[in-house]
């Protein structure tokens, strides 16, 4: 189970860090004048979409864990929460427990977005920039 939650979160981290990429490998294929202005709507609203499944599954991955080692989110003491989990387990079901409490994924999702999505399109956008003007510099002028 705990491979299968992390090979989702690991593919939902590949799609967003090769999304803005892809996205501006196909754009440079284009002809568009104002093309920064459609790279970064396509890549603003395809980083927020990936950030909110993210986010989702880390909470909903992290339920499903406890639910699996027997944990009990309905308890009313530690008796009722920690009362079918096997004592090698009781480490990970705590961390677990930490990880959904506090700050709900919306928020988390909502933060990221704000963060990392804009500076990482910028950065992806610059770097493309930079290889293409280095790229027409060295290659021969054919005509």
């Amino acid at each position: 189970m705990e491979t299968i939650t992390t090979i989702i979160s690991f593919i939902l981290l590949i799609s967003f860090l090769l999304s803005p990429v892809f996205i501006i490998l196909k754009l440079n294929k284009l002809y568009i004048k104002r093309k920064f202005i459609f790279y970064l709507l396509i890549g603003l609203i395809t980083t927020a979409v990936i950030i909110l499944i993210s986010a989702w599954w880390v909470n909903r991955s992290d339920r499903m864990l406890l639910a699996y080692y027997g944990y009990n989110i309905d308890g009313m003491n530690e008796v009722e929460f920690y009362g079918q989990v096997a004592p090698e387990n009781m480490k990970r079901v705590k961390q677990l427990e930490f990880n959904i409490m506090g700050v709900g994924w919306v928020l988390k999702a909502i933060m990221t977005f704000i963060i990392y999505a804009p500076l990482y399109l910028l950065v992806v956008y610059l770097v493309n920039f930079l290889i293409r003007k280095i790229r027409k510099k060295t290659t021969p002028n054919t005509h």
